[in-house]
């Protein structure tokens, strides 16, 4: 389990104890990006008592992506063989973890994502701008790189880990909420096999959300980005095919 987390000292407690009685045998990394408000030492704190919570302290806030990459390579090293990742703040409910995780264990999914926008998910507590921000989103996404998923912009996931560490980290240049876009379209160059479950997404108990106007245009800027890698990858492809079909296209 990788936790990234920024000033939710409020919501840690609470949050780390329902994913530890719900997969009790699961590995909780908490990944603190240098949180004001104790966040990172009050992880320490629940580390101490129980050792089956680690954290992962990051020099400043870096972004969520970086955040997500940073764990994903400690669990990786540390042998981890399903990798899952969720919000801090209660917006994921714990209790979805099961149903997460079982398409992984039974071999049917390489990526699992919790989805609001299949038949059975939904969202709670949001007003009208954004939930039209999060739908467009996520077909705006769909729409230009082509991808079969509803929710490409949601971050309730669950990872076979020899298909995370098949994707290059180094190539991975989305730093906030537009890196679920990138990694699920990466791992679908990775020919992996996706698939949603339905999950009730709730808007956080405490704290405030990190959504702001830079976050949405990064998002649209990186997506038309990867449909343009998409395309010259596509073409230097096509070239190479045919290159290997002319005379002397071999020497």
């Amino acid at each position: 389990m990788v936790l990234p987390t920024f000033n939710e000292i409020e919501n840690l407690p609470t949050i780390s104890a329902a994913i530890l009685a719900t997969l009790p045998a699961a590995t909780l990394l908490v990944v603190d990006d240098s949180s004001p408000d104790g966040t990172g030492e009050l992880a320490d704190t629940l580390a101490a008592a129980d050792p089956r919570i680690r954290v992962r302290h990051r020099p400043g806030k870096q972004g969520l992506g970086r955040a997500y990459l940073d764990g994903f390579g400690v669990a990786l090293r540390g042998g981890a063989g399903t990798v899952v990742q969720m919000d801090a703040d209660w917006s994921h409910d714990p209790g979805a973890l099961p149903g997460l995780v079982r398409p992984i264990a039974e071999g049917e999914a390489d990526l699992v994502i919790g989805s609001r926008y299949v038949q059975g998910g939904g969202v709670e507590d949001w007003g009208l701008g954004r939930r039209v921000i999060s739908r467009g989103g996520s077909l705006f996404a769909r729409i230009v790189l082509a991808l079969p998923v509803h929710d490409l912009t949601g971050g309730f996931k669950a990872w076979r880990a020899p298909v995370l560490a098949s994707i290059p980290f180094a190539g991975v240049h989305a730093g906030g909420y537009v890196f679920q876009i990138e990694m699920t379209w990466r791992a679908k160059l990775a020919h992996a096999r996706i698939r949603e479950v339905p999950i009730v997404f709730r808007d956080r108990r405490v704290g405030s959300s990190k959504m702001s106007r830079r976050i949405v245009v990064e998002a649209l800027v990186v997506v038309v980005a990867l449909r343009a890698e998409q395309v010259r990858g596509a073409t230097g492809r096509a070239l190479g095919r045919r290159g290997d079909h002319t005379p002397g296209g071999n020497a």
